[in-house]
């Protein structure tokens, strides 16, 4: 049984229920699922057949199992040996780094501490012969208890075929990468999982502490070390446990979720996408300046607030509204408490207009490609079926900059009337980051459209607030860069409005 035909509700070894399929690497799939026998959620990966990586994957699902570090994701099953291979891990409830840095970068302490708790878990993988290779701000994670898990040890390299000449070094810089996007919310080579490039000076990315000059130098110092690499101003850290040396006396004052930030399954209302989980979240949209709190929302799409009180490390949480509200954030300095309150007093004040918003259903869909002759108009159904395997793409171009010969390509959804849209849930697809514009009017002609949003660098599944609420009959879904990667194309596997009528 190949991948293709597995379909929800699956069992695999007579006890791995597949619910919800969360995204798809190029022929292996992961799955949110039910260990039936010991009544716990679970996430599975399944190959398709001529994956080409299968062995490698199950072989480092099953070294990654004797990680003892409870840092790690643990695995629970892996076998190869039959019709249909899988690796069963542990479902990992919590949010990323991705999404904490979304609301602008952690106080340097805390920073410091969790990438301490991470590098000492990716130094316990190391001393085994497993490596990471591919640390992003979205494998880095606090589990609902308030611990830190670092997800795809060994698995990740071997789903993408990942090498390195010097892996331990490899995986020090991917941890300096990670501590410099907490302490800047930049990333120091290029965008990545919703950040921006870190600004550069004489060639190279400039320290954190050009960027924010509160950050202690010995933190700056640790971080410039381990990004690097090149002794210009520290001796270079050139291994995760040298990391872990060097933040041994940070003190470990780390982000705790709030609530809980995914759901088992979508609720009437809600969005339609799949059940998704940390640990494959790809890029997070910028959220717009002034924009309230988000709610609770389906999994794959889920915002809460995270709040530390740190003077007395009490948690203190508000659950006026529905969905998980959380106040008194200091992760992301000293002025989110009181935006949080303003945005809370507000949400209060507009009587749960959160909740009056529906998802708006399309009555028509068609690609928009207003300078060529078609993007694969057969195909645009699928973007709307509400089913996130199939998808609808642009065609492939010799250049994210569609070959020089358009400035874009898009969808048109058609919602039969006007109607006052706030948000648009995308699920991209397991693809490379590609620039999208959200564009509101009521001619479908690209003159009469609005940018009212927009998702720079985004993959995955992403949620793009606009920047007011815009009201049109049409909704374009507009691909100004591609996808940099051999193919570029843009792919859509599902669109949801979400507004008023």
């Amino acid at each position: 049984m190949s991948t293709f035909m597995i379909e929800p509700g699956t069992r695999l070894a007579g006890r791995y229920r597949l619910e919800e399929p969360v995204s798809d690497a190029g022929g292996a799939t992961f799955w949110k699922a039910t260990d039936e026998t010991l009544a716990r959620p679970v996430a599975v990966w399944t190959f398709a057949d001529g994956f080409p990586r299968t062995a490698e994957v199950v072989r480092a699902s099953r070294v990654t199992s004797r990680v003892s570090d409870s840092r790690v994701t643990q695995v629970f099953d892996a076998d190869d040996s039959g019709p249909t291979p899988y690796v069963v891990e542990e479902w990992v409830v919590g949010q990323s780094l991705a999404e904490l840095l979304a609301e602008g970068p952690l106080q340097p302490e805390r920073a410091a501490g969790l990438v301490a708790e991470a590098a000492e878990a990716v130094a316990a993988a190391n001393e085994t012969g497993l490596f990471h290779l591919y640390l992003t701000p979205t494998k880095l994670m606090w589990s609902l208890g308030g611990a830190v898990k670092v997800t795809g040890i060994g698995v990740e390299a071997a789903l993408r075929g990942v090498s390195a000449p010097n892996p331990a070094a490899a995986d020090a810089q991917g941890l300096g990468k990670l501590l410099y996007a907490a302490l800047t919310a930049h990333w120091p080579d290029s965008q990545q999982s919703g950040l921006p490039a870190a600004p550069t000076e004489a060639g190279r990315p400039c320290r954190p502490g050009s960027i924010r000059p509160d950050i202690p130098p010995k933190i700056e110092a640790t971080a410039c070390a381990a990004v690097f690499q090149d002794g210009s101003s520290a001796p270079p850290l050139v291994s995760a446990r040298d990391i872990a040396n060097a933040l041994a006396d940070v003190p470990r004052v780390v982000p705790l979720p709030g609530a809980p930030v995914h759901s088992a399954a979508p609720r009437p209302g809600t969005s339609r996408r799949s059940g998704a989980q940390g640990i494959v979240t790809p890029a997070e949209p910028s959220r717009s300046r002034g924009s309230r709190p988000s709610r609770s929302k389906t999994p794959g799409a889920t915002r809460v607030r995270w709040a530390l009180m740190g003077t007395a490390g009490a948690l203190v949480l508000a659950a006026a509204m529905v969905g998980a509200w959380t106040l008194g954030s200091s992760i992301g300095g000293p002025d989110d408490s009181e935006a949080t309150d303003a945005g809370s007093q507000e949400a209060s004040a507009s009587g749960g207009e959160e909740e009056e918003l529906a998802t708006l259903e399309p009555q028509g869909v068609e690609d928009f490609d207003p300078q060529g002759d078609g993007e694969h108009g057969e195909r645009v159904n699928e973007a709307i079926d509400g089913d996130p395997s199939t998808a609808w793409n642009t065609q492939s171009y010799d250049s994210a900059q569609f070959g020089n010969l358009k400035d874009g390509v898009g969808l048109l959804v058609d919602l039969g009337d006007p109607s006052e849209i706030h948000e648009v849930n995308l699920d991209l697809g397991d693809t490379a980051p590609a620039d999208v514009e959200i564009r509101v009017g009521d001619e479908a002609d690209l003159a009469a459209l609005s940018t009212v949003g927009e998702a720079p660098q985004a993959s995955g599944q992403v949620d793009v607030k606009l920047n007011d609420p815009s009201e049109g009959q049409y909704v374009v879904i507009w691909f100004s860069q591609l996808p940099n990667n051999g193919e570029h194309r843009g792919t859509i596997h599902e669109v949801e409005l979400r507004g008023k009528k």
